[in-house]
């Protein structure tokens, strides 16, 4: 018998849809010959390969995704997974959604049906491993509940059988602002996107769709920033990141410190040392 490669690993997260919103799992997976047995699962199967080949056996046929490409398995049907060569294992994200999650943006009830579950879409199927990476790294509830569900319904609006709803939302820039408020009034705790989008009785996807169209950017995105600004001035007051990232509602330092780069280019550490310096 072979040993087992060092390689191979299967890595879970649970994340969370808003601070006490319901959980979404998240996979992480690298196999050199692991063949699952055959199995079903109550959510959405959504993957997208990242190495390798996977061969899936679905709906009586053979799945070879490949890098790149997505595969989106309906819940309760019987599939399994292994390598699709003997030499260079397969490697995948995946992400097991509740049919609710997909939704927000089609008509009609009854969660959407993919007639083909191998799909080629390279912007989207680069957006969820993307968004996976980062979420699976730190998962933030209202990020997550920001991102995922984005990517979900469009996965569901361009490739399942169903209508998308329309586009338009009625008083979207109003709708934008006053959750731009909120979210600023409730920095360290901020209330879910579903109980917003309850209070203006909207959909998750409309709230979401609103905010972008007016914004720009994602709520989680713009929460972020504005963090960010505010700990400008408590660092330069003489805070500490670690004190600082928690005044302002972040996870931790690092999270902090991840928003901070990415916004100002620097470190917290290295901002406060600069701004002090120069006074």
């Amino acid at each position: 018998m072979r040993p087992v490669s060092a390689r191979e690993q299967a890595l879970w997260t649970r994340a969370r849809l808003g601070r006490c919103g319901p959980p979404l799992d998240l996979l992480t997976a690298r196999f050199d010959r692991h063949v699952y047995a055959p199995h079903a699962h109550a959510e959405f199967t959504i993957g997208v390969c990242v190495g390798g080949a996977e061969l899936i056996d679905y709906r009586g046929g053979h799945i070879r995704a490949t890098p790149g490409s997505i595969v989106v398995l309906e819940p309760g049907e019987m599939h399994t997974g292994g390598p699709g060569s003997t030499t260079d294992g397969y490697a995948y994200r995946a992400l097991y959604a509740a049919p609710a999650l997909l939704t927000d943006g089609i008509l009609g009830g009854g969660h959407p049906h993919f007639r083909e579950p191998l799909l080629d879409d390279p912007e989207l199927a680069a957006a969820l491993r993307i968004a996976h990476t980062e979420l699976s790294a730190c998962p933030d509830p209202l990020e997550v509940e920001s991102r995922l569900p984005w990517l979900l319904t469009a996965l569901a609006r361009r490739h399942s059988t169903s209508r998308p709803t329309p586009d338009e939302i009625p008083g979207a820039a109003w709708v934008a602002h006053a959750v731009r408020d909120r979210l600023a009034d409730e920095l360290t705790a901020p209330p879910s996107l579903t109980l917003l989008a309850a209070d203006f009785g909207l959909s998750r996807y409309q709230l979401l769709r609103a905010f972008r169209t007016t914004m720009g950017i994602p709520p989680y995105a713009w929460l972020a920033q504005h963090r960010v600004t505010r700990a400008r001035g408590l660092l330069e007051a003489g805070g500490r990141p670690a004190e600082v990232a928690a005044q302002v509602g972040f996870a931790d330092q690092a999270h902090l410190t991840r928003w901070f780069r990415r916004v100002l280019g620097v470190t917290p550490a290295a901002y406060r040392n600069s701004v002090q310096d120069a006074g």
